[in-house]
């Protein structure tokens, strides 16, 4: 063991889900090893007990899981399970933490951005329940971070991560684990496999794209060798550190290749894709691509067809920009909706306390109490479990849904790696116009009310501030406007925008067009355009 010293540096303070900066940020003397004895600092409690370690296997992940191990033998942890490749999903980590009773975990990700020598890198620490860690952790890393002046590392060699077995790492015992089975067990505990088996028997054609990101090896094992999908099924299915060269983030315009596919006359049935570290899922039918905030209420409305949802759920919780889609499903099952802001380690108190079985987020991000972490392939296999169950096509069951819940036209538009001083002039702007905004109409449109969302935790009592500025129009639209914690470079800007339309005659119309009086109000409330110096949104989803 040695006692590195360092010197620390101003810029480590974790976003909504974890620190993420450039690789040659994170390959900066002592960058790493500065956040980790950082993490270990701000923690009580662990010696002995076991740390989970994994990542999405993008550039610099092995180098930066062989620091991480050496640190904690060097801490005094006693265990350190890690996946065989250096390869955990976010939430297969989450599962493993849960179901081995780890202390913690460090997840090596920066989720649905891009990877490579030049591109993101990511390390968040998840608490014993599986989830990401909360505020008052991250605060206390960040601070911690900004004084450090000494490291402890472990003086021995690297480990071979690519071995399943048992190492000795100073006296550490380091378990390399399939990353894989315990997750695969788990979903099939949850879902009704013989009728998604039998469904896919019967000529139903599954296509997912796994953007050369970390999901390949799980869908691979459970819709190809467990579900008995054809061989190619899974496309982009290896991992890879520049992830293919792909930007591994499933929405409309990463994800075009596949979205094509499925509505061509001649492509699959169901096509779904997932994201850097398998949190997140896009899903799309034949003829119907399937909003995240849709998603989420018709999962909730149809739980009970699979078998581990079979008594029905608890409650809802979304975050604050998703869609009130899911807040319709809750009202007629007579059960706890909550609006949270975002973040899924919001959700990790709901969870715990029982009061919510599903959650959900706008930015694709679907899960359960299965995990603490959202979950692309589990929001996958239900949908399969749903279509099997009701034997019906995705945009039968999405325009059911409609007519009996009425349609939440919905859609966000970023803009991205806008110039930092200008998106934080943008929302302060907002924020000084919300007090005389209510009682104002601009045109057809007439506000309801204005804030700046703050959130109050039902189940500890903490309150989260200025989590997004929300203007609220008479008969349910909406526009939300957000600046986000999980690019790494300037500032990007998300506006969302929604609609409620009960009536079934008006729920075809395409939905750029339902929406463009309010997007046309969003931009001259706030000056979008002007101040950001941008004709168009960099994505629109």
């Amino acid at each position: 063991m040695k006692t590195v010293t360092t010197a620390p540096y101003q810029d480590q303070k974790p976003g909504t889900s974890g620190l993420r900066k450039k690789v040659p940020v994170f390959a900066q003397e002592n960058y790493v090893e500065n956040f980790i004895q950082s993490i270990f600092d701000s923690l009580e409690g662990f010696e002995g007990q076991t740390l989970v370690i994994g990542g999405d296997g993008r550039y610099y992940n092995r180098e930066v899981i062989q620091k991480a191990i050496k640190m904690a033998a060097a801490s005094g942890f006693g265990k350190v399970m890690v996946g065989q490749g250096g390869i955990l999903s976010t939430p297969a980590a989450s599962n493993i933490i849960r179901k081995y009773k780890a202390f913690g975990g460090i997840i090596l990700s920066a989720s649905h951005n891009p990877g490579g020598p030049t591109e993101d890198f990511g390390i968040k620490y998840n608490i014993g329940n599986g989830g990401p860690a909360p505020e008052k952790i991250t605060d206390a890393i960040f601070a911690r971070s900004k004084v450090i002046d000494t490291y402890k590392i472990a003086d021995v060699a690297d480990i071979d991560l690519d071995q399943v077995g048992s190492f000795d790492v100073a006296g550490m015992e380091v378990e390399v684990t399939d990353p894989v089975a315990d997750y695969a067990e788990l979903m099939e505990k949850l879902f009704d496999f013989p009728s998604i088996r039998a469904l896919i028997a019967s000529g139903f054609n599954v296509v997912i794209d796994s953007m050369g990101a970390v999901t390949g090896p799980y869908a691979r094992e459970i819709l190809e060798n467990r579900l008995g999908a054809p061989e190619g099924s899974v496309r982009n299915a290896v991992p890879l550190p520049d992830f293919g060269g792909h930007h591994p983030d499933p929405n409309l315009v990463h994800a075009k290749e596949l979205y094509d596919d499925v509505m061509s006359e001649s492509g699959p049935h169901f096509g779904a894709a997932s994201d850097g570290d398998g949190d997140r899922n896009m899903v799309v039918g034949k003829g119907m691509f399937v909003t995240p905030s849709d998603s989420l209420a018709i999962i909730a409305a149809n739980a009970t067809a699979a078998p581990g949802y079979a008594k029905g759920i608890a409650g809802i919780a979304r975050s604050m920009p998703t869609s009130a889609a899911a807040d319709r499903v809750a009202e007629k099952l007579g059960i706890g909706m909550y609006e949270t802001p975002t973040g899924w380690k919001f959700f990790g108190n709901l969870l715990d306390a029982g009061k919510v079985t599903v959650c959900g987020e706008e930015s694709f991000g679907t899960g359960s109490d299965h995990v603490r972490e959202k979950d692309g392939l589990w929001a996958v296999l239900f949908w399969l479990n749903i279509l099997a169950a009701r034997n019906e096509s995705v945009a039968e069951i999405v325009r059911k849904h409609w007519a009996e819940y009425g349609r939440n036209y919905y859609s966000r538009h970023d803009y991205e790696e806008v110039d930092s001083d200008a998106a934080n002039a943008l929302v302060a702007a907002l924020r000084e116009k919300l007090a005389t905004l209510p009682g104002q109409s601009f045109g057809a449109l007439k506000v309801a009310s204005a804030d700046d969302f703050a959130y109050h935790d039902p189940v500890d009592g903490s309150v989260s501030k200025n989590q997004g500025v929300r203007i609220l129009f008479e008969g349910g639209s909406r526009v939300v406007f957000r600046l986000s914690g999980t690019g790494t470079s300037g500032a990007t800007i998300r506006v969302y925008v929604e609609r409620y339309e009960p009536d079934p005659s008006r729920h075809n119309i395409e939905t750029q067009e339902a929406l463009a009086d309010l997007i046309a109000v969003a931009d001259e409330i706030s000056e979008l355009k002007k101040r950001s110096g941008r004709d168009a949104p960099t994505v629109i989803t």
